[in-house]
């Protein structure tokens, strides 16, 4: 197959890209976590929307951060800046913040070792940004969906890639143009040791992926109201493009692998192929059909392991997987929120008895009661009912498998600080809390805005942006 040092060599079989996801292929000792959470930029003064262009915009923003000793590159879109990486000691990248297409920032981390290391990276990015950012009068807010700025008010960023997919989303779905500029997600990217372990992780991750819904939810906001939903953002996704979207219920039947995930994958059809600094549209082809040479604009030319990896991106069902898992279930949420949602996880896939223990938990579930379940959870949270039971009973006996995985890792925090005898488990604590309760983030919203708030959208603003 074409190797990481020929990326443009055509690419003509389909073992090719099944060895592609193969290669993620890790030993435990190699696993890693890492997180990506997006945030809504903001105007503090007057709650206003933040456009790309202009002394205070977004793309002066990158420019300061650029401008920093934080050792950033550019990623570019013609002459303008639209995004910053940082590369490793190698010369490969790490972490980079890049540009959603209503202007959300993104921090897609590096792969880093355990979850404390993965607060600690936030936290440092969001210190960066705020420190370029305050001059500005800025401020970023996380949550799930856009809580006051209409599709209309809401900028959009300069990006080829993105105008190819504003003009295709109306035609396969009614909320595609939400998803792109109003929502916001936290995931996370997990290892697998072997074909099986993926498999199972996967189905795991995708029967669970509505309680990580649930547990996270806290986008009941919409053009400055309440929108009767605990996550709209997940929603939303329910009717964006069914083509690229989903449960996936062919990850549950025998047969799957990578081979399997590779048949899926080239049947969905392609936005765009990246020619000489532009991007032409997909039209709906599917990959296959450039696979084949007969891609229209491009007859007789073959894709190349970049075309592949990029098409790979542009598939968005709940958990995807490229050379490791993306968890992609969750809102993006306060600072609290996100080493919860890689704690979540990591307790669950990082310990053979945890991800056993929940792989028989979900084993008996059939793909319709998933897909019930994840067509209900948006409106219904953590009182979905999952067979007999609830969404909230669920929660917590999964939260104790993962909280038995984090004890068995047993990482702690860096000697010295406060949480040099702490391990992950500590940063569960915020969906224990609602899993015993029920107090979601969602239900505390609502309750916040109707009464403390006397229905103002604006304080969503001033209470929640991160400081």
């Amino acid at each position: 197959m074409a190797n990481s040092t020929d990326r443009s060599r055509p690419i003509e079989t389909k073992d090719e890209l099944v060895a592609v996801l193969e290669a993620g292929i890790k030993p435990a000792g190699d696993w890693l976590i890492g997180t990506e959470h997006e945030k809504f930029p903001f105007f503090s003064g007057d709650i206003t929307p933040v456009p790309f262009e202009g002394d205070r915009g977004i793309e002066a923003l990158l420019i300061r951060l650029f401008e920093t000793d934080k050792g950033f590159e550019g990623i570019y879109e013609g002459e303008r800046l639209v995004g910053l990486k940082q590369p490793t000691k190698c010369g490969k990248f790490s972490a980079s913040v890049t540009l959603e297409p209503g202007g959300q920032v993104e921090l897609s981390g590096a792969p880093l070792s355990d979850v404390h290391q993965t607060i600690a990276e936030i936290e440092t990015h969001l210190t960066d940004l705020h420190e370029v950012a305050a001059p500005l009068e800025m401020q970023f807010l996380g949550l799930g969906y856009s809580p006051k700025f209409t599709l209309e008010e809401t900028p959009r960023m300069p990006k080829g890639r993105y105008d190819i997919m504003r003009a295709y989303m109306p035609k396969v779905g009614t909320r595609g143009l939400n998803m792109m500029h109003n929502s916001c997600t936290v995931q996370v990217n997990l290892d697998f040791g072997s074909e099986a372990d993926m498999v199972k992780k996967f189905r795991v991750g995708l029967a669970l992926q509505p309680l990580a819904t649930a547990l996270f939810a806290n986008s009941v906001f919409k053009d400055g109201k309440l929108n009767g939903f605990q996550s709209f953002r997940s929603e939303v996704w329910r009717d964006v493009d069914a083509a690229r979207t989903g449960m996936l219920p062919f990850v549950f039947e025998d047969g799957m692998g990578f081979e399997r995930y590779v048949t899926y994958a080239l049947e969905v059809p392609m936005y765009f192929v990246y020619r000489n600094g532009r991007y032409i549209e997909g039209r709906g082809q599917p990959f296959s059909k450039f696979m084949a040479g007969k891609f229209e604009g491009l007859e007789g030319e073959l894709p190349t392991l970049d075309d592949w990896e990029m098409h790979l991106t542009t598939l968005f069902p709940e958990v995807r997987l490229k050379q490791f898992l993306e968890m992609r279930g969750a809102d993006c949420g306060p600072l609290p929120y996100l080493p919860a949602l890689s704690a979540f996880w990591t307790g669950l896939f990082y310990d053979s008895s945890s991800l056993d223990a929940a792989y028989d938990l979900i084993k008996s579930w059939d793909a319709s009661m998933m897909q019930e379940v994840r067509d209900r959870v948006p409106t219904e949270g953590l009182a979905t009912a999952v067979g007999t039971r609830d969404m909230q009973m669920v929660a917590r006996e999964v939260l104790e498998m993962s909280a038995a995985g984090l004890k068995a890792r047993a990482r702690f925090g860096n000697s010295g600080s406060d949480l040099s005898d702490v391990d992950e488990r500590h940063y569960l604590e915020p969906l224990q809390d609602m899993a015993d309760d029920g107090w979601t983030q969602a239900r505390r919203l609502i309750d916040r805005f109707k009464s403390e708030w006397n229905e103002d959208i604006n304080a969503v603003y001033r209470e929640l942006a991160y400081r």
